[in-house]
């Protein structure tokens, strides 16, 4: 498994028999492999977690699918101002939390998410991996008491299909703008799946924040792997 970080939370994992493509709204693309298909995620609506340009990657150089999170409307408005062509608006297909998908190369499940859109569990070549899109506790200071207690409920709700469910690549939010709050969700997390990996994203280039979370937690530190810049190349066996 080859795994690129772009930027924020895209990331590309590259698989034997295909390429998974996740939220990538900025930061440079390596060269795509031509030989296998190419599987686009986006996981919600954001512009930092959805590029309508993405869209332009069905060139016919490779088979190239994307699953979209329910609040990327395919409308006819909006596949006109994107540039999309009925060939590549059949390539796609639209994704509400707790549907399952098989394509081919992967099985692909999500999860509702606490902001917009989806989180994608993706099984593919023996390996499970999972991306959050904006799936976290979010808790913001400042924010009514009632609104933050809302959050913490409905994100242990649509996080529990993860109990004990093992996931080889985790790409989860560890945002430093929550301060020590930015802890909480990647912590209920690791405790709640068997993760082997855990990639940390949604920065916002603030990657010191990493070190931040494994002084609170060192439990963690074998399982987390620490992203230090943008276009950071990992090789995992």
């Amino acid at each position: 498994m080859r795994v690129t970080f772009l930027e924020h939370s895209g990331f590309l994992v590259e698989l034997p028999s295909v390429s998974l493509l996740f939220d990538w709204w900025r930061g440079k693309l390596p060269e795509l492999a031509e030989e296998k298909p190419l599987y686009v995620f986006a996981s919600h609506s954001h512009p930092d977690h959805f590029l309508p340009a993405v869209f332009a990657l069905d060139d016919g150089r490779r088979d190239v699918r994307f699953l979209l999170g329910n609040d990327i409307r395919l409308n006819a408005r909006n596949l006109e101002k994107w540039g999309v062509s009925a060939e590549t608006a059949e390539r796609c297909q639209v994704l509400k939390g707790g549907q399952t998908c098989a394509l081919p190369r992967a099985n692909i499940e999500t999860l509702h998410s606490t902001d917009e859109g989806v989180a994608f569990l993706v099984s593919a070549d023996g390996q499970v991996i999972f991306h959050a899109g904006d799936l976290n506790w979010w808790h913001w200071e400042g924010e009514d008491k009632a609104w933050n207690n809302n959050m913490a409920a409905n994100f242990k709700r649509y996080a529990e299909p993860l109990r004990g469910r093992k996931i080889d690549l985790a790409m989860f939010p560890l945002d430093a703008r929550l301060r020590e709050a930015g802890f909480w969700g990647p912590e209920y997390f690791l405790k709640l799946a068997a993760v082997r990996r855990f990639l940390p994203m949604h920065q916002w280039n603030e990657f010191s924040f990493t070190a931040e979370f494994l002084a609170a937690h060192p439990e963690f530190a074998e399982q987390t792997v620490p992203v230090e810049r943008n276009g950071q190349v990992f090789q995992f066996s």
